[in-house]
């Protein structure tokens, strides 16, 4: 069991690097479940998808027209007609029985199977004549494999159509189901657990009332760890006493995420709990804010200790909660933020040693510093765009420094 370091401080603080390494050595994807097809959106593939047909499985036309041998219209123009003699019609799944020969036509809809003996379709506004007859005239020419889809253009028979650790998305589907996939094989969603610890909360959307404050971390987790794609059981509250976070965290989730009780203060118990009743792997880490994040494990749950700060948190769950519950769904390790470089208007000062997060507005093209303290200031991140890391290594960024900024949106 780790030292209890209630009220005496940290004795050292991991490097963000470090409990990133230390992480990443304890989560993979989890195993694979099957799915019909109408539910495997946003899931990721287990397994290469190979297909076993060709698509489209006929050469078919791509256009209304008629289908002719190629040859046979050479030299065709609106001042030169050449006749043509129709005989019979390919519709879709009701194809032409016959064979087309030189001086033949037949009338074809697009998506309809081009008859034996034609090589290209002439479009219907390139012939002269009535719809319904049986002798018409091409004005122009056309060459071989003209207005033609031909077997398997869209997906080959043997080729590997999507491969495993794809996020699948609507037009995935629609591709899986033109090869016959009825199910996938996807990685299975982590079941993530929220304990939000706290004598002093109330109910998510609770109106604060004397010296009690409405819970905004729920909330907010359960809609990253949602957006992540992990399947997020109803925030508990828990009030800052032993025997009710120990039963808290003894659930069987893949993912625990505590929020609150995890610093050094007198009802900090989490930590000591946590140690106690399985192995606290990092407790606090050298940035700013989210400096007294910890994880560990409880049994099979891997359990993530966040600040009860709301920016802290945030923090907190985006370097590590995050990236294990992203692992974990099959998905990237790395933040779900798209960046911008651009250049700083205002420096940011920050401290040799501990890793900064800083948000910032951009305006006109420039980055406007917001804030890198104010933990407990949720509001800081709704003004925000985004934010700025500072390495540990770095004192901070002069007014003009290109620097890449993460985009909440």
């Amino acid at each position: 069991m780790k030292d209890d370091v209630r009220m005496r401080g940290f004795a050292r603080r991991h490097t963000v690097e470090a409990a990133l390494e230390l992480l990443d050595r304890h989560i993979q994807p989890l195993d694979a479940e099957r799915l019909p097809l109408r539910s495997a959106s946003r899931r990721v593939l287990a397994a290469d998808v190979e297909s076993d047909v060709d698509v489209p499985g006929f050469d078919r036309a791509t256009m209304d027209g008629y289908a002719v041998v190629a040859a046979s219209t050479e030299g065709a123009a609106s001042y030169t007609p050449l006749p043509l003699v129709v005989i019979g019609d390919s519709l879709p799944a009701r194809p032409f029985d016959g064979t087309v020969a030189s001086g033949q036509a037949v009338r074809i809809m697009t998506g309809a199977p081009l008859p034996a003996g034609s090589d290209a379709v002439l479009p219907a506004e390139w012939i002269d004549g009535a719809s319904d007859s049986a002798n018409v005239a091409a004005l122009a020419a056309v060459s071989p494999g003209k207005n033609v889809g031909h077997r398997g253009e869209d997906v080959a028979r043997g080729t590997t159509v999507l491969g495993r650790g794809r996020t699948l998305r609507p037009q995935d589907l629609g591709v899986l189901s033109s090869i016959g996939v009825g199910d996938v094989c996807v990685i299975r969603r982590p079941r993530v657990r929220l304990v939000i610890t706290g004598n002093e909360l109330l109910a998510a959307g609770s109106s604060p009332t004397g010296y009690s404050i409405a819970d905004a971390n729920g909330p907010m987790l359960k809609a990253l760890a949602e957006r992540d794609g992990a399947v997020v059981d109803d925030p508990w509250l828990v009030p800052d006493e032993p025997e009710a976070i120990v039963e808290a965290l003894h659930c069987g989730s893949d993912v625990v995420i505590v929020s609150g009780g995890s610093s050094v203060g007198l009802e900090d118990l989490a930590p000591t709990l946590l140690a106690k009743h399985g192995e606290l792997w990092v407790h606090g880490v050298a940035m700013r804010p989210s400096s007294p994040t910890g994880f560990g494990k409880l049994g099979s749950s891997l359990v993530f200790l966040l600040p009860g700060n709301p920016v802290s948190c945030l923090c907190g769950y985006d370097f590590f909660a995050g990236r294990a519950v992203r692992t974990l769904a099959g998905g990237s390790k790395e933040w779900p933020y798209r960046s911008i470089v651009a250049a700083l208007e205002h420096k940011i000062t920050s401290q040799i040693g501990r890793l900064d997060y800083a948000r910032v507005r951009v305006v006109g093209g420039r980055v406007e510093p917001l804030a890198i303290g104010g933990a407990s200031v949720l509001s800081s991140t709704t003004r925000a765009d985004g934010f700025v890391i500072v390495p540990a290594d770095s004192e901070g960024f002069a007014p003009g420094t290109d620097v890449t900024v993460w985009l909440y949106a």
